[in-house]
């Protein structure tokens, strides 16, 4: 019976992790159908420790998954290093251009809100230098501000 518990609880919480999108242009059309405005989240999921700790920490807890349902289209330009981990070319030639256009200096982690239209709200450089509730609330306050 523990065992099923168990089960059943890790499922419902794998379903509440929020969805991120592989496709840029995907994100700005469902942002732009729903009215929601994108994060763009610049990773190194293989490497850096920083973006692993912000995925972790921050985009896997209920608070920031409530407020990307509601207001986010979420989409991750990963980075890795491994070779198993390798990305299709097709998908790192667009974290490429995403990294041309949003994080020229190449930043880890570096994260962005855009408008549908692809214009930048806010952008944050490293990992949040406050607690996660903070975090999450300046993310709705940018979102907030951008209407």
């Amino acid at each position: 019976m523990k065992k099923l518990f168990f089960v059943l609880f890790s499922a419902v919480l794998l379903s509440f992790t929020g969805k991120w999108e592989k496709s840029f242009e995907n994100a700005q059309q469902i942002a732009r159908t729903e009215s929601k405005y994108i994060l763009l989240n610049f990773s190194g999921s293989d490497w850096c420790g920083p973006c692993i700790r912000l995925h972790k920490e921050i985009f896997s807890s209920a608070e920031f998954i409530k407020l990307a349902d509601q207001k986010l289209v979420l989409v991750n330009a990963d980075f890795p290093r491994q070779s198993k981990n390798q990305l299709p070319k097709a998908q790192q030639q667009q974290n490429d251009l995403l990294a041309d256009k949003y994080n020229p200096k190449g930043y880890f982690p570096f994260t962005v809100l855009l408008n549908s239209e692809g214009n930048v709200i806010k952008a944050w450089e490293g990992f949040p230098k406050m607690m996660p509730e903070f975090f999450i609330q300046d993310i709705y306050n940018a979102v907030n501000a951008g209407k």
